[in-house]
């Protein structure tokens, strides 16, 4: 169902809980990385975590990570895939994203990847994870103070 949109405004109305509600509570977890990670495997191990948050039942949740710079290992096709998992990297899967570059180009090239789910989740307590692994060799996601990895985690408003 898509989200019903406060359009019942009229001078003078006043603003009630119901129509509050409705609109999105904004960022609720975030998580940034500086920090270079060049040991990506074959095995899928965890890029950034968001901070723990109480989500609440009956809402969409956008989830998204952006990954600046991952770059696969030498060799082709070779690729980085990233997951967006509740919890850990046996959680639930709620999107993945490829991103295949041509490494034996010289000078190698690589763009930046964005992966973006709309989830509702389970009312709790919630930890998001984004990850990461190849399909060979080692990969490498480059970041720095002006190109961070980021986790974010936005109610956008109810189900």
């Amino acid at each position: 169902m898509a989200i019903a949109p406060n359009v019942t405004f009229v001078s003078g109305a006043i603003l009630t809980a119901a129509q509050q509600n409705a609109f999105g509570f904004g960022i609720v977890a975030k998580a940034t990385s500086t920090t270079s990670d060049t040991s990506v495997t074959s095995t899928e191990t965890v890029q950034l975590t968001a901070s723990t948050f109480t989500a609440i039942a009956n809402r969409y949740y956008k989830i998204t990570y952006f990954e600046p710079q991952p770059f696969p290992s030498a060799g082709t096709p070779n690729y980085i895939q990233t997951r967006i998992r509740l919890t850990n990297t046996a959680g639930t899967c709620f999107a993945t994203a490829i991103h295949q570059v041509d490494s034996n180009q010289n000078p190698a090239v690589s763009t930046s990847l964005t992966n973006v789910t709309i989830q509702t989740l389970t009312a709790g307590s919630t930890v998001i994870v984004a990850t990461a692994l190849v399909n060979g060799g080692t990969g490498t996601c480059t970041r720095s103070a002006t190109q961070p990895a980021l986790l974010l985690v936005e109610d956008i408003g109810p189900a």
